[in-house]
């Protein structure tokens, strides 16, 4: 186990009270946004009206030409003034040789040369007169005469389908609630495949997910000799440590279907709804075979049955039992896989982990050094570095980062240069984004005033000095008074070397030098301010695990009495111990006589070797930033001789 020591104990706020891609079932393409439904009423509205009034303004034109009775168009006839007459139908067209356009009705019990006899017209007036007559049928007649009527028809008719289909994009989505919200990555989408070659570190991770590449390639190579591959894989480990990069490479080494979903994507207000898209989903999976499922965050549906809110019938239990029973239906030659991360191991069902379910479990732990160089090398792929970039050094300096602390430490590195206008990463970009993504960006803004600045650094000299007497304890690389988030000043510890294991002498030393700031500011100002708050909270929770939790107490015994939450074991709630008043008093007694020798030991040092914490807080409070290099010379010149440490810096 590797621990960095951060104290950022002074904040601001305590200084001043003494003086923070969906996509398709189907086709795996991203769904569009359901656009407003008033946007979309409006838009049907106004194309409407402007329809209405092109209809209505062709209409007011043909309405313009006069209607006169037949007899006067005989008349007109008779005079000479009728130069042509088109018949269409009933309806006869007239023009008249001034040019002038009217309309009249033929009788329909005689034809046109008939009625226009009856009327005494002579007979070479009417020979004078162009008659021609048109049919009525054909493309034009359709046109002309039916689709001014039959087109606003068709344009309500398109207006209330779309607004059907976006009332149900937004908010009538009652009849998908079952479908699954997975998403979808094919073999053939290159831009989002994911190799092994992509994921740094993890190789004993990556060497246990290679048998399952290898299933999903060749089954017939396990099947042949009766072998049967895991249903499902477990991925545990820390937040950030790369449990879905590797799920996603498993995927695109094999070139099968990924389909991801998160567990909290299951459950929803309505009662079986996540039972019904588990079902779904397991569908899906077969018949896109062979195909990786992933579901992460799985202890957001997985965890211990029979403590929820409805007991059996709680959605969270039915979502979980419907996923046990899909996984149970996988026949040995289905070629889909169940993979799932968590965080959190202990509070999974034993029904999840039974053999036959997710059996085989997958350990991902915090890089190490030469891992977090591995990663900080794929993530610096795309960016322009100057020459003075040295990644041994970055990843000597960030031990316990997971992976994505580091892909944001090279992107706050890279977002740093920007800033300043420079074309390439300069190592001091790399190293301000370190403390930039532990502690967030330096607040200049705030000033301290002469006050609190001496008394911040003190209490960082008193942080910096027990770490360095001490010898259990990390060296220092760094002490600052500069503010940043919510800390007034710091000092950053890094171990020797990165550790899986931390034994009783160092985390005794680790709060004794939490206590250091408490400890100085009582030396100095004969009085304690807020700033160690969140030292003490620190040093007393360390302490309260090494009695309930590691056996790290003589009195208390080789007891584990609290799970790595902090809580009781056995799933119980906060008041529901496993131990009596008289053990919790013990426990109280326990922790408080730790803090009590902690605080001891702080003082001691700091009274023996108060002239090199006055030396210390001086120069932080004269430069405010001292670094390691600077430090040492203080310390030594006093008799305190600096930790050893693996020179990285000149390593080839």
């Amino acid at each position: 186990m590797t621990l960095i020591i951060m104290h950022t104990p002074r904040s601001q706020d305590d200084l001043k009270n003494t003086g923070k891609k969906r996509f398709s079932r189907k086709s795996g393409s991203k769904l569009p946004e359901p656009k407003g439904i008033w946007n979309q009423i409006s838009t049907g509205l106004l194309i409407l009206f402007v329809i209405v009034s092109i209809y209505s303004a062709v209409s007011d034109y043909q309405k313009k030409i006069p209607h006169i009775p037949i007899s006067e168009v005989a008349s007109d006839m008779a005079k000479g003034q009728v130069a042509s007459i088109e018949v269409k139908g009933d309806t006869l067209s007239i023009v008249y040789k001034s040019g002038e356009e009217k309309q009249s009705k033929k009788e329909t019990e005689s034809t046109l040369s008939d009625t226009f006899a009856n009327y005494k017209v002579p007979l070479d007036k009417l020979s004078a007169v162009k008659i021609e007559v048109k049919n009525e049928s054909g493309l034009g007649y359709w046109v002309l005469n039916i689709l001014p009527f039959l087109l606003p028809i068709l344009l309500i008719g398109f207006f209330i389908w779309t607004l059907s289909r976006q009332m149900k994009g937004a908010g009538m989505q009652a009849f998908t609630f079952g479908q699954s919200k997975a998403r979808i990555t094919f073999p053939s989408d290159t831009k989002q495949q994911v190799t092994f070659k992509d994921v740094a570190g993890a190789k004993e991770a990556k060497q246990e997910l290679s048998e399952i590449v290898d299933f999903l390639k060749n089954p017939k190579k396990f099947l042949e000799i009766g072998a049967v591959i895991p249903k499902g894989i477990l991925l545990m480990g820390a937040p950030g440590t790369g449990k879905t990069l590797l799920a996603r490479a498993v995927a695109g080494e094999a070139g099968v279907a990924f389909f991801s979903i998160s567990g909290s994507e299951f459950v929803e207000m309505f009662v079986g709804v996540g039972a019904s898209r588990v079902r779904d989903l397991f569908q899906m999976a077969k018949k896109a075979s062979p195909a990786i499922i992933f579901v992460d965050e799985i202890d957001a549906v997985g965890r211990v049955r029979g403590t929820g809110v409805g007991g059996g019938n709680d959605e969270r239990e039915q979502t979980l039992n419907q996923i046990l029973v899909e996984m149970d239906g996988f026949e040995p030659n289905e070629k889909v896989i169940v993979m799932a991360a968590t965080n959190r191991p202990d509070v999974l069902d034993p029904a999840l982990l039974r053999p036959g379910r997710f059996d085989r479990r997958v350990t991902i732990d915090l890089p190490d050094r030469a891992d977090r160089e591995a990663i900080l090398t794929i993530h610096s792929r795309k960016k322009p570095f100057a020459e003075d970039i040295n990644l041994k050094v970055i990843a000597e300096r960030t031990p316990g980062f997971s992976g994505a602390d580091l892909y944001s430490l090279m992107n706050e590195g890279a977002i740093l240069a920007a800033r300043e206008n420079r074309t390439k990463v300069a190592q001091f970009d790399l190293i301000r984004a370190i403390e930039k993504v532990m502690l967030g960006p330096e607040r200049k803004s705030h000033l301290l005033s002469k006050k609190e600045k001496e008394i911040t650094a003190y209490h960082e000299a008193g942080h910096a000095l027990v770490s360095s007497v001490l010898p259990y304890a990390d060296p220092v690389h760094k002490i600052s008074i500069i503010s940043r988030g919510r800390a007034a000043g710091y000092t950053l510890h890094l171990p020797l070397e990165d550790r899986k294991l931390q034994s009783k002498k160092e985390f005794l030393d680790d709060i004794a030098v939490s206590l250091g700031g408490y400890v100085a500011e009582m030396m100095v100002l004969g009085d304690v301010t807020t700033g160690p708050s969140n030292d003490l909270q620190v040093s007393t929770a360390l302490a309260r695990e090494m009695v309930t939790r590691y056996g790290m107490s003589e009195k208390i015994g080789t007891l584990a009495l609290e799970s790595s939450g902090g809580r009781p074991l056995f799933g119980r709630g906060v008041e529901d111990k496993d131990y009596s008043e008289k053990v919790s008093a013990d426990i109280d007694a326990e922790v408080a006589r730790i803090m009590s020798e902690a605080k001891t030991k702080a003082e001691n040092i700091l009274t023996e070797k108060r002239s090199a914490l006055d030396a210390i807080a001086a120069k932080l409070i004269e430069v405010e930033t001292i670094e390691r290099e600077e430090y040492e010379k203080i310390i030594t010149a006093f008799g305190i001789i600096p930790k050893k440490k693996l020179d990285i810096e000149h390593q080839g």
